[in-house]
């Protein structure tokens, strides 16, 4: 596979442009901004804090906008390290960008396409804009390797699962080889603008959060370069949340602080297991991006409508422990603590508290997708929500209805020693291996032995898991057509 660079086609010398960042915050291998320097003899480039998705946020102290905001302000340092800047501004970004075209008298804004239901419409009220004061809206693929469109079935319809999606997704890998959006040369077609201080945190009413992974280009790059080391080992490891296995660039990924080509193309020369299923979870990204564009109604119905008949469970009691983390479950509950804590979880452990929440306490999955979407770091809505439907077994490809994780199998399985579950769970800090995935099995004794009273110092667990298990089969027997029930 090669791994030359791809330019668009240059153009005489047009008037000025304006490249509108959002969620590709990086100045190379960047499709908007490599065809408008490719067609412009002067291009501007902007970045909008949108009130619209910032005034949604319930917690003036989220992550996600310290992440961003520090990746804007390394972008715009880039920028102006090449004589030009970034213009940073903050408001209604369906109004602000129009204004600032209009400013700038550009004749087109590019943009990198965006598949989440509100950009669709946000551009298009741009596009609209943009046409009432005779500019043009040029829109590009950048954030995945293959669009809605580029993988079909042999029929020419959308693909449902992942396996032959997959095989669709690498066939067409292998005869449209991805490069990169070669920007050297046109670097020198950045428009020289004056640069001016961008808002502060403060100035956008937001506190300085904690930064639990390194923000922009420099912090996606040096993330990469760590896991690249750890690459050969990722199937192997990739399960255990206590081993540094997982690549780390979900949030750059995110933020477009890397380019998905790039990784795309380090997958495919690296040889080797590891490499092949990291691969895979890139392209279960295109999967998910392909449903989320075809199928919008997803983010609050289920893929598979025979599941609108659930009757899920209502216990706001069960649904703040599962918040909380005091399930009596340690490993959900240290999942669900760090969650908490710093706004990251490792993707088995979304499984395991995804499928706590849905199938042993009956609680709506879209409960639970909401409140990750409050809490994680690297919130994709796509992917967040493909995560969710697969666990609750309502989504497309999802695992069966009948399969229910058990969370102590589980526990055993995956943090065998319980050193992820000590690291989040304090008071299980001197209870022995062999009853850390279980505590409540402790007598009376052992549990004063090492200083954690269930009960007292740790909570009961909240549900039989065996009892919860017979309640979900047949809350999900009672919602299918019966000549289905094993489909």
């Amino acid at each position: 596979m090669t791994a030359t660079a791809q330019h668009f086609p240059p153009e005489p010398a047009a008037a000025a442009a304006l490249v509108w960042f959002r969620r590709d915050l990086r100045d190379f291998d960047h499709a908007a901004l490599c065809a408008a320097l490719a067609a412009h003899s002067a291009v501007h480039c902007a970045f909008v804090f949108d009130t619209e998705i910032l005034g949604a946020l319930k917690s003036r102290a989220d992550r996600r906008v310290s992440f961003i905001w520090h990746s804007v302000r390394e972008l715009k340092e880039a920028l102006e390290s090449r004589g030009s800047t970034l213009h940073v501004l903050h408001g209604l970004a369906r109004v602000e960008i129009p204004r600032l075209a209009r400013g700038l008298g550009v004749c087109a804004v590019y943009a990198n396409r965006d598949y989440e239901p509100q950009a669709i419409q946000r551009d298009e009220a741009v596009a609209r804009r943009l046409s009432g004061l005779g500019m043009e809206w040029r829109s590009y693929k950048d954030q995945v390797i293959f669009e809605l469109d580029e993988i079909r079935t042999r029929q020419g319809a959308a693909f449902s699962v992942f396996t032959p999606y997959k095989a669709a997704w690498l066939a067409q890998l292998a005869v449209r080889p991805v490069a990169a959006y070669g920007l050297d040369r046109l670097y020198s077609h950045l428009a020289r603008t004056e640069s001016k201080a961008m808002p502060t945190l403060a100035d956008l009413g937001f506190e300085t959060g904690d930064m639990p992974a390194p923000a922009g280009m420099s912090g996606a790059a040096f993330t990469l370069k760590a896991f690249a080391k750890r690459l050969k080992n990722y199937a192997k490891l990739r399960d255990y949340p206590a081993k540094d296995a997982t690549s780390g660039l979900s949030v750059h990924l995110r933020f477009g602080t890397v380019s998905i080509r790039h990784l795309v193309r380090l997958a495919r020369r690296r040889k080797g297991v590891g490499a092949a299923v990291w691969l895979s979870e890139l392209i279960w990204r295109d999967f998910y991006f392909a449903i989320l564009a075809r199928r919008p109604d997803v983010i609050d119905k289920p893929f598979r409508r025979e599941y609108a008949a659930l009757k899920w469970d209502d216990s706001q009691k069960r649904w703040q422990a599962w918040c909380a983390g005091s399930t009596g479950y340690p490993i959900v509950d240290a999942a669900m603590r760090q969650l908490n804590a710093d706004g990251r979880m490792h993707n088995r452990l979304r499984m395991i508290v995804a499928s706590f929440l849905v199938k042993d306490l009956g609680i709506d999955w879209r409960r639970g997708e909401r409140y990750f979407a409050q809490r994680l770091l690297d919130y994709d809505l796509a992917a967040n929500n493909g995560g969710w439907q697969w666990c609750a077994s309502t989504g497309c490809d999802a695992q069966p209805w009948f399969r229910i994780f058990n969370p102590v199998t589980q526990s055993q399985r995956f943090d065998p020693d319980g050193r992820y579950i000590r690291s989040y769970a304090q008071e299980l800090s001197r209870v022995p291996k062999a009853f850390i995935h279980a505590p409540w099995t402790m007598t009376p004794s052992e549990q004063e032995a090492c200083g954690c009273r269930i009960g007292h110092d740790y909570p009961k667990p909240i549900v039989n898991h065996s009892k919860a298990r017979l309640r979900t089969l047949a809350r999900y027997a009672r919602a299918r057509p019966a000549h289905r029930d094993r489909g």
